[in-house]
């Protein structure tokens, strides 16, 4: 019986022993594999994750580049709903507003996060202006009447499917795994313009890459007009975000008393030129604004 145990014994220690000098075997064979610098340098530059992460993908999957951008991103966006859960208590009182509009349809967001440093990242601003474009080519609106809106909530915006068949949510999860920052969909509305009806856009701060509309205030203007788009039409932009009108109105509409109360877009004096309403700069440049939507970042507006 004491032999038995002995040589039972002396079996579990060589057990033990193996599976030791195998470990220390894969410790080497890892140490000697080496991540292509390239590689590491193009992984890091296309998802923005850190180089530790980037170069983990790389070595697990024998420096195949296309596997490891999909693994990085899928293990980001499981961490970025992980992070997603523990951040959600956490408050989010900065953001941007991105504005994407193609032919007559567009779409503006705003996308939440907890600090301004993150609103100054280049990968948060690339989030916010992909968003707007995905936000935009969901859109489903009559192209018959002149101008129509749809207002969507941040539950709506979460659930929307993206054209890869994934859900804005997906997209946010994963910006939130890169960046480690709390982050939400907090609004949207999405425009249709009729027939010879322009759709315009402006940001302010704005962006010098026109393909990536994005600022602490956006508006998307639409107009019509006898003549062609001149600066002016830009300028009636610019002018919504500073004066923040409340309604077109007409004319005919009665003034406010005090001319820095007046809330009636077409009373109001032009940014631009203050010796002038914009309404008499509306007819010397023959345009009718049919509907304006103005978003400023932290603050809701209500969309009818």
């Amino acid at each position: 019986m004491a032999s038995l145990l002995l040589r039972r014994i002396y079996a579990a220690q060589e057990f033990t022993l193996s599976r030791r000098r195998g470990k220390q075997l894969l410790h080497m064979c890892q140490a000697l594999y080496v991540v292509d610098k390239g590689h590491l340098a193009k992984l890091r530059k296309r998802t923005g994750f850190s180089i530790s992460n980037c170069k983990k993908a790389l070595e697990m999957h024998s420096n195949d580049l296309e596997k490891a951008e999909v693994w990085l991103k899928a293990e980001a966006q499981a961490q970025g709903w992980a992070k997603a859960t523990k951040l959600s208590g956490r408050s989010t009182t900065q953001g941007l507003i991105g504005i994407h509009i193609e032919g007559n349809t567009g779409a503006m967001v705003e996308v939440k996060c907890e600090t301004d440093f993150v609103t100054r990242n280049e990968n948060f601003k690339t989030l916010v202006a992909q968003l707007a474009r995905e936000c935009m080519k969901s859109a489903t609106l009559s192209p018959h009447q002149s101008i129509t809106k749809a207002a969507l909530s941040e539950e709506q915006l979460i659930q929307l499917e993206t054209s890869e068949g994934k859900t804005l949510g997906d997209h946010l999860a994963l910006a939130i795994g890169s960046i480690g920052e709390n982050m939400s969909l907090a609004r949207a509305v999405q425009v249709r313009g009729g027939p010879g009806v322009h759709l315009l856009s402006y940001s302010h701060p704005s962006t010098p890459d026109e393909n990536l509309v994005t600022g602490k205030f956006g508006v998307i203007l639409a107009l019509k007009t006898r003549g062609v788009l001149s600066e002016v039409s830009r300028q009636l932009c610019v002018h919504v975000i500073g004066m923040n009108p409340k309604a077109v109105g007409t004319l005919s509409d009665p003034k406010a008393c005090d001319p820095d109360d007046e809330t009636l877009l077409v009373h109001q004096e032009f940014l631009s030129d203050p010796e002038k309403t914009v309404g008499e700069v509306l007819q010397e440049e023959n345009i009718d604004i049919v509907d304006f939507i103005r978003f400023e970042a932290g603050e809701y507006n209500n969309v009818d």
